[in-house]
């Protein structure tokens, strides 16, 4: 049998990295030893940051109801609650939206939440 030399195989993986270091600061996109580890911990800051951005917007939500809740002599614990108990089933995301673009509706599902107490 031939003799199979892993020239390609290697070629192909290295191009594979030094392709995705593309733009990295220094020897890190040019050797393929340093492209290699840059790109794993990216990989990595990238898992996490998929994570986190989750509970960043759910933070900002969160913050958005609270300031119109206060606009509306109402805390956000208090007003979420309230909602329960009203049967207004508005997830966190849009009730932020309308505190911005509607604050009207936002202070009519504010009363719902207060007379559902």
């Amino acid at each position: 049998m031939a003799r199979v030399k892993g020239a390609l195989a290697t070629r192909k993986r290295r191009k594979k990295i030094l392709k995705l270091a593309k733009g990295y600061w220094g020897a890190k996109s040019k050797h393929f030893k340093m492209a290699k580890e840059a790109v794993m911990k990216s990989g990595n800051y990238a898992y996490i940051g998929r994570k986190q951005r989750k509970r960043d917007f759910r933070r900002l939500w969160i913050t958005r109801i609270s300031s119109g809740c206060k606009a509306n002599g109402i805390n956000y614990s208090t007003f979420m609650y309230g909602l329960k108990k009203a049967d207004i089933a508005l997830n966190r995301k849009m009730l932020s939206e309308i505190a911005i673009a509607d604050p009207e509706a936002f202070t009519a599902l504010v009363e719902k939440a207060k007379a559902a107490l």
